[in-house]
């Protein structure tokens, strides 16, 4: 919504000041223009990254557009689920939570979390490490610790690449735009000596080129960029805020104190108050 919002903003602010200043709107519509810097930059970022990057950029675009899923109700979500699977394997030994991570889709547990089973990298993260919790094959919290924190630097680098992708084709959209403006003055030189009208269609049509490719590269494809390293950094967070939980409770702590430890990595601005969690925790 804010994505569209602002792109809103920005064409209006910059057409609105253009035409009262009494330009014609119909001089920027130059759609040749527009296929040499898109087609050119969209040719250099598929030069410039491997397939499956190329594939994950442009597979989490349209999902800009549908804002963050990482707010206080995933958040509530996630706690609450943590502490109905924590007190089922406190009350019924570490082996009764096995089925439901090996199948949390078919589990009555999980099943009352849509938005978790909706998630498959947070997902995937629970149920990797309670499985290793069940299993018994880590049983010392620092050995947790130290294992989570391996697989979110390089979640965390691999959730970045996106975003840093789309900046490089930010960084060369002007450069784009010279070279749209560049061909529109070879194009212009071939019509010297031909009326003034036609000379100074032609000038107008390469100075657009510049125009466009400065717009495209701070205006939108910019903040674009900036908008996914935030995704992925909202992810992150919640992995660590799972992390404090899972660390807790191997610890020996009761999951109602785990799942505190777990509202503490939360930030200010999405953290549940302690009444909140509680409510949500016994289902009020």
């Amino acid at each position: 919504m804010f994505v569209v919002v602002g792109a809103i903003v920005v064409l209006g602010c910059v057409a609105g000041g253009f035409v009262l200043s009494h330009g014609q709107l119909a001089a920027l519509w130059q759609p040749y223009e527009l296929l040499v810097i898109g087609g050119a930059a969209f040719g250099a970022f598929i030069m410039a990254n491997p397939p499956g990057l190329v594939k994950k950029v442009l597979g989490a675009l349209p999902g800009l557009f549908k804002g963050s899923p990482y707010g206080r109700a995933f958040y509530m979500d996630a706690l609450a689920l943590m502490y109905e699977v924590l007190a089922k394997a406190r009350k019924n030994g570490v082996m009764s939570i096995e089925g439901d991570v090996e199948d949390p889709r078919a589990s009555e547990v999980f099943k009352k979390f849509p938005r978790i089973l909706a998630d498959h990298h947070v997902l995937e993260f629970i149920t990797d490490y309670l499985r290793l919790i069940a299993s018994g094959s880590i049983t010392r919290p620092y050995e947790l610790d130290a294992l989570i924190d391996v697989e979110l630097d390089s979640h965390a680098a691999e959730g970045h690449e996106p975003a840093a992708a789309l900046t490089r084709v930010s960084d060369g959209l002007p450069g784009f735009g010279i070279v749209a403006a560049v061909l529109g003055i070879v194009i212009t030189m071939g019509a010297i000596g031909g009326p003034p009208e036609e000379i100074g269609h032609h000038v107008a049509a390469a100075l657009v080129g510049t125009f466009l490719g400065i717009l495209l590269a701070y205006g939108f494809v910019g903040p674009l960029a900036v908008l996914l390293e935030h995704g992925a950094t909202a992810e992150g967070q919640v992995l660590r805020c799972l992390k404090s939980v899972l660390v807790a409770a191997l610890s020996g702590y009761a999951p109602q104190i785990a799942v505190e430890f777990g509202r503490k990595a939360i930030g200010h601005d999405l953290r549940p108050s302690f009444a909140e969690l509680e409510n949500r925790i016994k289902g009020r």
